[in-house]
């Protein structure tokens, strides 16, 4: 690859407003993170959503709201979650699709996320992947584990290729219960994914650096943003998620690998352009 992918994540489930003061948890503060981070380099903007008390929601009208007020904004790619928060029943995340998004995260797998557990049983992984064919919503195939990638091609071997012809994955590293976030476990899972497929890769927490680092070197593309790490460095909090997204752009310029436009990127994950 000449270019680098970077996607940011600026919310999540996780994270409360009140342990970090940055967070976006109101559409306007969404879409201005959201503008930040695109002028530092990001191309996709992973989206989670709040409802009126800062608490994460699927609601449908609130996702569509989102997804059109990020359009009018940016010309960033808008991938809503259809992970939401675990506690989230397995209609309300396929019903995401409703929004109209131009793509959205598919994670192929149960996974332990911290005390509690992520579900992504077979029989919800096919139903949502069958929906987004049948909407034509580019899926992004989220990795916790060496057995998702397993999923993955038994995926694609039963129900063939996804929307936009590009199967493009990220690798979720350092979740407590997932694959580690290290080099060595990087290179494992990316030689395992199906030929022709790219990927980018998360590190949470303290992981974000080596696997930031890692995937660079390996020809990978990156996540960032505060719904994988709350910490600048050592004792400073992020301060915003554009920085995030600013460090991740120095970083693969210094590889000469430079961040991939919006336009770019559509075209390089089968994403329709907008009308």
């Amino acid at each position: 690859m000449t270019s680098t992918l970077i996607t940011v994540a600026p919310t999540g489930a996780e994270a409360s407003k009140a342990a970090a003061p940055a967070l976006p948890v109101t559409l306007d503060e969404l879409v201005v993170a959201a503008k930040e981070c695109e002028a530092a380099g990001a191309a996709v903007v992973h989206v989670h959503i709040r409802d009126g008390a800062a608490q994460p929601t699927l609601d449908v009208g609130r996702l569509t709201d989102t997804v059109a007020a990020l359009r009018a904004g940016t010309g960033l790619i808008v991938q809503l979650s259809t992970g939401g928060a675990v506690t989230d029943p397995f209609d309300r995340r396929l019903a995401v699709l409703d929004a109209g998004p131009d793509a959205c995260s598919l994670t192929c797998g149960t996974v332990n996320f911290g005390d509690d557990v992520f579900m992504n049983p077979w029989p919800f992984v096919k139903d949502l992947y069958q929906l987004t064919q049948e909407r034509q919503v580019v899926p992004e195939f989220e990795l916790f584990d060496l057995g998702h990638v397993a999923t993955l091609h038994r995926l694609l071997a039963e129900f063939g290729p996804p929307a936009g012809g590009h199967v493009h994955c990220d690798l979720v590293m350092g979740v407590p219960g997932g694959m580690a976030g290290d080099v060595a476990t990087l290179a494992a899972a990316a030689a395992a994914l199906p030929a022709g497929a790219t990927w980018s890769a998360t590190g949470i927490g303290r992981t974000t650096l080596p696997v930031m680092l890692g995937a660079l070197g390996a020809g990978g593309h990156l996540r960032v943003g505060m719904e994988d790490t709350l910490t600048f460095s050592r004792g400073r909090p992020v301060a915003r998620n554009a920085e995030l997204v600013e460090r991740a752009a120095e970083l693969a310029r210094l590889a000469q690998r430079p961040p991939m436009p919006p336009a770019e990127a559509r075209s390089f994950l089968g994403i329709p352009a907008r009308p």
